[in-house]
């Protein structure tokens, strides 16, 4: 097996799409988790790449987040668009990444992203609440490279 195919188990990684899917019920924003083996370039570089790949850029309020995880490397980026960016604390993403990197280190990948999902959904529904024929606009499932 892969590292990304033991990164997480099957039920792990239910838990991870159904943690995406109860935070964006609250929000129009949107939230993707990228697992890929490594990266030939900067974490934060190839993230960026990947958000557009999975075209997070598209979405009408420039409110996706990007959750990216280069396994092998043992980097994770989260970044998100223009629109949640100019509203979110500066600090923010770091924070954000400090409570997932403790449970990273402990090897409680499946809480971590959780956790890291749940805090950008938290944001998201400040300033991006639901609104009456929000649609989701991308998919809940973890993509992998």
């Amino acid at each position: 097996m892969s590292k990304v195919e033991i990164f997480l188990t099957r039920e792990e990684e239910q838990a991870v799409v159904e943690a995406i899917r109860l935070a964006e019920t609250a929000t129009s924003g949107e939230i993707r988790v990228h697992i890929e083996k490594t990266t030939a370039i900067d974490p934060y570089e190839r993230a960026l790449e990947v958000f557009h790949q999975l075209n997070m850029h598209e979405t009408q309020l420039k409110n996706g987040v990007l959750i990216y995880v280069a396994v092998k490397d043992r980097a994770f980026v989260i970044c998100g668009d223009q629109g949640i960016n100019t509203l979110v604390p500066t600090d923010f993403w770091e924070t954000t990444k400090e409570i997932m990197g403790a449970h990273f280190k402990n090897g409680n990948f499946k809480q971590g992203l959780i956790d890291g999902i749940t805090k950008a959904g938290d944001q998201l529904k400040t300033y991006f609440p639901y609104l009456e024929g929000d649609t989701n606009e991308l998919s809940n499932e973890i993509s992998k490279g």
